[in-house]
């Protein structure tokens, strides 16, 4: 690559390199006019172009001119000032996508667990903002019920043969599911038990606290932190516990079908003269 390929602009002390043909794929944009030299307010000095704006917003420029994306860091606050330098260099499609405000925010996702321990059952119902989240915890999550095996010949046989029935949990709506774990009484007196398996541990557990142990490490390694945790009854053991985690914004491509306008060179002026 030649160096009559680059550019070097000096923004506000920052120095940054750049081919011509970035810039120049928005020919009505003013960093187009300014390496063109037809902007008299800038000019080439020790082979840089020195811009007396703001460095650090200008990184935001230039990485759009490469991908013709937006995409900001989660923590980014300065959508106003990005705004107006995107207005200073008449970058118009950026303006655009900086309009959308609402989309470049990050969003909170919030995960409730509810917890019952009663007698020796425990139940947990599980509230997500995102459904997404809702989905993948269920295909995490396996309920076991013991049944009698179909290999039991007779009712006296003692004890009897169980086989495990895999369930999903229950999902009352997108943004929630239900599942239960423990020692069920049946009909005729026979203790029924009900297994939790939690991926990746795969572990089948019957006691709600390792269960809720699971649950909770499986939140975590979704990347969700837990922000309270409050019983709502002390005498059924009843535990509500919150946790959050920060969706990052998704980047912002540019209308492809808006093409840049085009520029009007003196030749073509002179024809149309």
């Amino acid at each position: 690559m030649s160096s009559q390929e680059l550019v070097t602009l000096n923004v506000g002390g920052k120095i940054f390199t750049t081919r011509f043909s970035t810039i120049k794929q928005f020919p009505a944009c003013r960093l187009t006019r300014m390496i063109d030299g037809r902007d008299e307010e800038f000019k080439m000095i020790g082979g840089q172009i020195f811009v007396d704006r703001d460095g650090v917003l200008f990184s935001f420029i230039l990485d759009f001119l490469r991908t013709h994306q937006l995409l900001l860091p989660t923590d980014f606050s300065d959508h106003l000032r990005l705004q107006r330098e995107a207005l200073f260099y008449e970058l118009d499609p950026l303006v655009d996508l900086l309009n959308q405000e609402h989309l470049l925010q990050p969003r909170p996702a919030i995960v409730e667990v509810h917890f019952l321990s009663r007698n020796t059952q425990a139940f947990f119902r599980v509230f997500g903002s995102c459904s997404k989240t809702i989905e993948r915890l269920t295909g995490r999550i396996t309920v076991f019920i013991e049944q009698p095996s179909a290999l039991t010949w007779s009712r006296n046989s003692f004890p009897p043969q169980m086989t495990l029935l895999p369930l999903p949990p229950q999902t009352p709506s997108y943004h929630d599911l239900v599942f239960q774990c423990g020692y069920d009484s049946t009909t005729d007196n026979q203790t029924g038990v009900r297994y939790v398996s939690i991926k990746p541990d795969n572990r089948k557990l019957a006691n709600g606290t390792n269960v809720l142990g699971l649950l909770i490490d499986a939140l975590l390694m979704e990347g969700f932190h837990l922000v309270s945790a409050r019983t709502l009854s002390s005498e059924d053991k009843s535990e509500c516990y919150c946790f959050e985690r920060i969706k990052r914004p998704e980047a912002l491509t540019m209308n492809k079908t808006l093409k840049p306008e085009t520029t009007i060179t003196s030749e073509q002026s002179q024809k149309k003269k």
